[in-house]
């Protein structure tokens, strides 16, 4: 998979509604055109990634294996649907409101690049020719340091500001993401 490309995703607010601190099944809204886009990088051959802040963990709202769980009938669902996932990447720490061993700053919490950056290692994927979508200007600052080629706001409620000097792409509808797909 040497030189691979790569879509990577943040998980609440980009593949399903953002309802705050998402753990149980039964509370997943998947975002409208998420698999269409998914399926449209998977037939580009690019590889699929989530790369997702979890402080909830963190907070103490929920555990690592309630995370686990969901992600795995979420990745399940992708499967399903044509678009499997490679992997998922998560940190659980909060450096102010992370609970004993979570609260810490960690090179994985988006706004650092860490998340992307390792899985970049572990699969040989080329950060410029790769994607990524999120829909807070920490997602997109996670992908400008680790040197995503492309960058996309992804703005369901239009509401998210983004500064003119940040380069990436805005989005209202996630099939408008397609086209930036090479």
């Amino acid at each position: 998979m040497s030189g691979r490309r790569a879509l990577f995703l943040d998980r609440d607010g980009v593949i399903h509604t953002d309802c705050g601190y998402l753990y149980r099944q039964q509370d997943v809204v998947f975002t409208p055109g998420i698999f269409d886009l998914a399926r449209a990088a998977r037939q580009r051959d690019y590889a699929l990634f989530i790369v997702t802040n979890q402080a909830g963990i963190g907070r103490g709202y929920y555990t690592e294996q309630d995370f686990h769980r969901l992600m795995d009938w979420m990745c399940g669902v992708f499967a399903t649907e044509s678009a499997a996932i490679k992997r998922v990447y998560f940190c659980p720490s909060h450096p102010e409101h992370g609970l004993g061993p979570y609260k810490i700053e960690s090179p994985f919490r988006k706004p650092a690049p860490g998340m992307i950056l390792q899985a970049a290692r572990e699969f040989g994927v080329e950060i410029p020719r790769s994607l990524l979508i999120g829909d807070k200007l920490t997602d997109i600052e996670a992908g400008i340091a680790a040197g995503v080629g492309c960058n996309v706001l992804f703005r369901a409620s239009g509401t998210e500001h983004v500064p003119a000097s940040t380069p990436c792409v805005l989005v209202n509808r996630l099939c408008d993401a397609i086209e930036f797909l090479q």
